[in-house]
């Protein structure tokens, strides 16, 4: 009966859901009252009102008072713990919502930041997107939950409705709340998994980098655990009494030239992968890089975080393909 009964309260609250508000993305940050908390019988609520008719008929039937009065507590119970749902929700505050960027088919992890007054506890909330859900309690009237989102294809993610809801204290009722973020995700390009290096770089102001192999011996420096046994200074550390490892001075060119048309015999999708994966291989190899895209201006030559992301950023919202090339 209480599978019947959950499947039923289901069903009843799926429709009830498409009138609920919000039925368009709304700015944050959103604060549920009582016109925007929902609240509807579980399958073990409907068990437990199925219960209690059932004590109450069979009490008047049998002029058994104490029977009687126990139903009547029960049902005191239980709207007293509805009440006590709602206002689990009751004056909720969905602050913001974010999440740091992926390349496409990784999941992205986004984060809800949740407030309310810190006068009541609440715990045991569960807030769903989209199929994905995870449960969280507010800690001094704060909490944020995270949830991971899949990912399939590079630009804007338009988050689905965010529902929260609770069950408790009783587990009779459940009341949830929706809040819809105007706020778009942004997702990267998947980069090439396999393709040739970093185009040779150009310009006239060269730099080098610590590397294990090189041509130039910088300086000897402390073992470290993973270094290779081949780059350690053997005569050195026997005079020092301690492993010493040879850093070596690689030189590199100074700009690298990440050019869209130069990716001409490649696929419209296949350059942006590759432009992406350039972009990460030239930020690990602390290279400064400029990116080139049709219709933009170009992005550089500079490095580091801000400069890798305006250049993916870039790369995401490439046009879809249809009628470019």
């Amino acid at each position: 009966m209480s599978d019947a009964g959950g499947a039923l309260g289901g069903r009843i609250e799926r429709r009830v859901a498409r009138w609920v508000r919000p039925r368009a993305p709304e700015p944050l940050p959103v604060q549920f009252d009582r016109r925007r908390i929902y609240v509807l019988p579980t399958g073990f609520g409907l068990f437990f009102a199925a219960l209690i008719a059932a004590m109450l008929l069979g009490a008047l039937n049998y002029n058994n008072n104490p029977a009687l009065m126990l139903a009547l507590l029960l049902a005191g119970a239980a709207h007293t713990g509805l009440f006590a749902a709602h206002l689990q929700l009751s004056g909720l505050r969905v602050v913001s919502i974010g999440a740091d960027p992926v390349g496409a088919g990784r999941p992205l992890q986004l984060r809800i930041h949740v407030r309310a007054d810190p006068g009541r506890e609440r715990r045991g909330l569960r807030i769903a997107c989209g199929g994905h859900a995870t449960f969280f309690s507010l800690q001094q009237g704060s909490g944020e939950a995270t949830i991971e989102l899949p990912t399939e294809r590079r630009g804007w993610l338009e988050p689905e409705r965010l529902r929260i809801s609770t069950t408790r204290p009783l587990g009779l009722v459940v009341a949830w709340s929706y809040v819809w973020p105007e706020r778009p995700l942004l997702v990267y390009p998947a980069p090439e998994t396999q393709g040739p290096p970093l185009p040779e770089g150009g310009g006239d102001r060269a730099i080098a980098r610590m590397h294990p192999a090189g041509d130039d011996v910088h300086h000897l420096r402390s073992y470290r655990r993973g270094d290779s046994r081949r780059a350690i200074a053997w005569k050195p550390s026997a005079r020092r009494d301690e492993l010493l490892v040879r850093e070596y001075e690689q030189p590199l060119g100074a700009d690298i030239d990440l050019d869209w048309r130069a990716l001409a015999a490649l696929p419209y999708e296949a350059r942006i992968r590759r432009l992406a994966r350039w972009v990460d291989e030239a930020e690990r190899d602390g290279r400064r890089y400029r990116l080139i895209l049709p219709g933009q201006p170009a992005l550089g030559p500079a490095q580091g975080a801000a400069h890798r992301h305006a250049c993916l950023k870039a790369l995401a919202l490439m046009p879809e393909a249809r009628g470019h090339g």
